[in-house]
């Protein structure tokens, strides 16, 4: 039997829920997935949107213009099936995350001592020891990341959050803010076939699936750990950082020294320095 072509106009999550979805045996015989990037504006050939017979997609708003998703449902032949799926982010481990570009993975109260002109010695010196929960309302950006990501999952039928939630505090359920860890993703394509009403995932399957950004997991500040009771993130942890492993304080040290040298890839940098 040919196999059906199989959309997924997704994020960086889209590649490892193609291969969790293909899991499912049921899905693997109907279908053949093909990824689209949504963030990089990658173009879906009206020729694979008429030969579509599953449209799975992140929602992206009329300001996509041609890619928005409701331009892009419009565009499916008659009665083809669509799911609107996950689009996974949470600043639980990492509140003081900033999505201000020219900078990889932003820090806002770093970007702040760096602004100050402060030397990198006395920089790291108040980042490491300063009371974060004296300065930040670290409970009420936890309430705001969930409130975020609530108001996001409202666009899906496949939950997630309420399993984020629940369980975030025992194991890492990201490995930076938009990027899910396995088990993540995981949950989300098991919830992706209940919604198709397709055979549930092979759990042996499962539980070898990888995200395909296992080379990076963003640094955990030890107070934030400590603060929200994470049984992870310790000031002794080392996390894979780009071929190496990483105290916090050396990721936060890497951070100041790369800021103060005036590069702008820092991604560039973690991975020679």
């Amino acid at each position: 039997m040919d196999k059906q072509l199989a959309i997924l106009h997704a994020n960086c999550q889209g590649d490892p829920l193609a291969r969790a979805l293909q899991a499912s045996p049921e899905f693997r015989r109907a279908y053949a997935p093909r990824v689209y990037l949504n963030y990089t504006r990658e173009e879906i050939p009206q020729a694979d949107l008429d030969a579509c017979g599953l449209f799975l997609y992140q929602h992206l708003g009329p300001e996509w213009g041609e890619l928005a998703s409701d331009s892009l449902l419009k565009r499916l032949p008659p009665g083809c099936p669509s799911l609107c799926i996950p689009n996974m982010f949470f600043r639980g481990a990492w509140p003081l995350w900033s999505g201000a570009t020219g900078f990889d993975y932003r820090d806002i109260f770093l970007d702040h001592l760096l602004d100050l002109g402060l030397p990198g010695e006395d920089i790291l010196h108040v980042y490491l020891r300063t009371p974060l929960a004296a300065k930040y309302d670290l409970a009420a950006l936890l309430e705001e990341t969930t409130g975020l990501e609530r108001a996001r999952q409202a666009r899906t039928p496949v939950s997630y959050l309420d399993f984020v939630l629940e369980n975030y505090r025992r194991r890492p359920l990201f490995l930076t803010v938009n990027h899910p860890a396995p088990e993540l993703l995981a949950h989300a394509a098991r919830g992706i076939l209940r919604e198709l009403d397709l055979a549930p995932a092979d759990a042996q399957a499962l539980s070898t699936l990888e995200s395909g950004y296992e080379d990076f997991f963003l640094p955990i500040h030890p107070q934030v750990a400590e603060f929200y009771g994470l049984a992870y993130g310790g000031p002794a942890a080392r996390y894979p950082v780009y071929g190496r492993t990483r105290t916090f304080a050396e990721y936060a040290a890497a951070y100041v020294s790369c800021r103060k040298a005036g590069i702008d890839d820092f991604i560039g940098y973690l991975q020679l320095a």
